[in-house]
């Protein structure tokens, strides 16, 4: 497959069966990092009811900035990891401070946030302002070990930069955003540790599923 027809294979799928996150209205940017930053080591249907809350007690980035820090830490409570919601305290005054309020659309700035690493600000980045920059997560590690057949242990750089590179390659024109999500969510809900081949959009291209070796990678 080519890459502009895997792209359109994988927005297809998630358009119908993907998890549509409740970042809305208007993608809002701020909600879209608050969402990514609370789904850090942590289960989609375990985040649902925290960030209605958080969005409910803080629903724009200037009223985060603006909150004292027991109030922030108050409304994560239960959720874990509590050094997310220092550093998304932290991040949104700096925010204020150095971007008039505004988030940085460039993963590049964004990465200079308290918190933010590599993939928080790709998938920040392209969900929110359509930057090109490919989010790859775990999921999308072991999707495209699998898709490219590649045998390479995943924990190693060098094994990551070129799951990365190739990441990278199968970035459409437009909807980069719309990509992202489809190739987070295939790789949690198909590709996954057990793949679902038979319900794979995208098999006929897969090297993995050709060689019969899907349930071997990734390495």
């Amino acid at each position: 497959m080519t890459p502009a027809a895997l792209s359109a294979a994988l927005v297809a799928w998630f358009d119908e069966h993907g998890r549509h996150l409740p970042w809305r209205p208007d993608e809002d940017p701020y909600r879209i990092w608050l969402m990514v930053v609370m789904l850090q080591q942590t289960r989609v249907e375990t985040v649902l009811p925290y960030y209605e809350r958080f969005v409910t007690a803080f629903p724009t980035l200037a009223d985060l900035a603006a909150a004292d820090d027991e109030a922030v830490l108050a409304a994560w409570k239960g959720l874990g990891y509590y050094s997310r919601a220092r550093n998304l305290l932290a991040g949104a005054r700096e925010v204020a401070a150095t971007y008039h309020g505004r988030l940085p659309e460039s993963p590049e700035l964004l990465e200079r946030l308290p918190g933010v690493g590599r993939y928080t600000a790709a998938a920040v980045a392209s969900i929110a302002f359509d930057a090109p920059a490919a989010a790859v997560d775990g999921n999308v590690l072991r999707f495209l070990a699998r898709y490219f057949a590649d045998e390479g242990d995943i924990t190693s750089p060098k094994t990551r930069a070129r799951l990365e590179r190739l990441a990278t390659s199968l970035l459409p024109p437009a909807g980069r955003g719309a990509h992202n999500q489809a190739a987070m969510d295939f790789g949690a809900l198909v590709c996954a540790p057990t793949p679902r081949c038979e319900a794979c959009p995208v098999r006929a291209g897969c090297a993995a599923f050709a060689q019969g070796i899907q349930l071997a990678l990734p390495k």
